[in-house]
């Protein structure tokens, strides 16, 4: 257990980030998920709007510094990848 004051809010700071940082981080995973899954029903619409509110997750968290902008980039990159191949099914 922390000792002094400063140590204190450090401990009180970290609690505060953990907690916004496993937020964002299932926000993107469920956003994932919901696109894989409509690759999967083959839903062009579904996916669409799947992979638009993706990207947009995934840039809001690369630019807040939740996660790596290169991190994002490669998420994205894979995600349209997936989407790709779906469409030539």
């Amino acid at each position: 257990m922390p000792h002094t004051a400063s140590a204190w809010k450090r401990l009180r700071k970290n609690e505060k980030r953990k907690k916004q940082n496993r937020a964002v981080a299932k926000t993107i995973k469920v956003t994932r998920k919901t696109v894989a899954a409509a690759i999967k029903e083959g839903d062009a619409a579904k996916i669409a709007d799947g992979f638009k509110t993706t990207q947009a997750t995934l840039d809001q968290a690369a630019d807040k510094g939740y996660i790596h902008k290169n991190k994002a980039a490669r998420l994205k990159s894979r995600l349209a990848k997936k989407i790709k191949a779906a469409e030539k099914k």
